[in-house]
């Protein structure tokens, strides 16, 4: 079974460059919406996607959370569709749907049985412009997001740690802002805040329709015409340029709370994909493949040497995003063992990086990884909704979805110079930001509420 495994990795890896050659078909209609369509008849089931270019980076001081509020409010009805309808038709017609908020895009999405994708179209295009916001639902709302917040950050110290870590870490990006926004923020927004919000960015002509699944892309173009394509389009807002300006030197902060273990946080600014030049998209994968070295399952460099070599680490994790919109952290996440301190952490935590900075990765170890990596994207695809994800990160921040191709192609070019180049340059004390959890004493209601972070 192994071998038999180890050869369809193989094949898979030889193909890495074919995941969505001549499968894709790309439409913009006459309001601008743009339609993306992959076909893959395995299953007689489609997911359908609706993106808008609008995420929490988008929004100003003093109006953080706006859009995630808006994403809990596009579920409150239409005319056609009054409160509590589109789930409970979603429901009946078995389909599977949900929504999310990130730093750069809003997406909605369903999974249904292919024939029940004009239901999907038809009520996606009705609260696209038709959406009815009533002071009651958005009060009751309102609460709602703010015991999310509560219970989801307030009450959890690693997570109001790294909350105020990257607050820290940006100076002038919107990324230092919570998607689901500051609680005094959502407090004080009102209805005419989301109604200004949903003018703005809600419009065919700043949202992407991604469909994937067992359909014919024509018929797909039409139904769209039928549905979305009826809508005006708009004049959307511009967003506004706020770069992350360089930082000048490593900082530090130290985080008190009512918690039972320290936490430490460490992060490094380094670009995206979207930052950098093309001819500079190899930095971009050699960055990828140092978070997988380090991070990159039981056989990575944290788990062997940290966790369970010097039992320094109770968990240690590396994490980057070669797709985002803005200037990325490529974060350090760690809780020492009883044993150890917080400050003798980030020592075998700084020697890891030295490593990769002053010794070359051994070809065989950059070979697991890199397969590795192309593999797990790969395997992703397998997923109708990964597949339609992929396309849609990728468009909702300006670039080609085609540049998934060729990043996952770019990942088995990298070299061990490479990475050793990429981690002198951007993995330095200069770009650094460093968080620390000290934990405070828990009260008797703490103690016995949930606290356990």
């Amino acid at each position: 079974m192994f071998y038999i495994r180890l050869i369809l990795l193989n094949i898979l890896i030889i193909n890495a460059g074919l995941l969505f050659a001549g499968e894709v078909h790309e439409f913009t209609l006459n309001n601008g919406l743009q339609l993306i369509v992959k076909e893959d008849h395995r299953a007689p089931v489609v997911v359908s996607q609706v993106w808008y270019k609008v995420g929490s980076s988008y929004e100003m001081a003093g109006k953080t959370g706006l859009s995630h509020m808006l994403e809990h409010m596009m579920f409150k009805g239409t005319k056609n569709y009054p409160l509590g309808e589109f789930s409970r038709i979603m429901s009946i017609n078995g389909a599977s749907e949900n929504a999310f908020t990130s730093y750069d895009y809003t997406v909605y999405y369903q999974m249904l049985e292919k024939s029940r994708l004009p239901l999907s179209f038809e009520m996606e295009a009705d609260r696209m412009r038709n959406l009815i916001l009533t002071k009651e639902e958005f009060l009751k709302e309102r609460k709602v997001v703010t015991e999310e917040r509560r219970v989801r950050t307030e009450d959890k110290p690693t997570r109001r740690t790294y909350e105020h870590f990257l607050a820290t870490a940006y100076q002038t990006s919107p990324y230092q802002n919570p998607i689901i926004g500051w609680m005094n923020d959502i407090e004080s927004y009102n209805l005419a805040d989301l109604e200004q919000w949903y003018q703005y960015w809600y419009a065919p002509n700043n949202a992407i329709v991604i469909v994937v699944g067992d359909v014919k892309a024509q018929s797909v173009l039409e139904l769209a015409q039928q549905h979305f394509g009826i809508l005006p389009s708009l004049e959307v807002a511009k967003v506004a340029n706020r770069p992350e300006i360089e930082q000048l030197g490593s900082k530090r902060l130290n985080i008190q709370l009512p918690a039972k273990v320290p936490y430490l946080v460490m992060g490094y600014k380094v670009p995206a994909l979207n930052t950098v030049d093309k001819i500079d998209y190899w930095e971009i994968a050699a960055l990828d493949v140092i978070s997988y070295l380090l991070d990159g399952g039981k056989s990575a460099r944290f788990s062997k040497n940290l966790v369970r070599g010097q039992e320094i680490a109770v968990n240690a994790s590396a994490g980057y995003d070669p797709f985002s919109r803005l200037t990325d952290l490529f974060t350090f996440r760690a809780t020492p063992t009883q044993s150890h301190t917080v400050i003798e952490l980030e020592t075998a935590l700084r020697e890891q990086v030295q490593q990769l900075q002053t010794t070359l990765v051994e070809k065989s170890e950059l070979e697991r990884i890199k397969n590795k990596i192309r593999a797990s994207q790969i395997y992703e695809m397998d997923s109708l909704f990964y597949q339609a994800i992929k396309i849609g990160m990728l468009e909702a921040i300006g670039l080609n979805w085609q540049l998934f191709d060729q990043y996952v192609a770019s990942i088995k070019l990298v070299t061990a110079e490479q990475v050793q180049t990429v981690a002198n340059k951007y993995l330095i004390d200069k770009n650094l930001t460093i968080a620390t959890l000290e934990p405070q004493a828990l009260n008797q209601t703490q103690s016995t509420s949930g606290v356990t972070e």
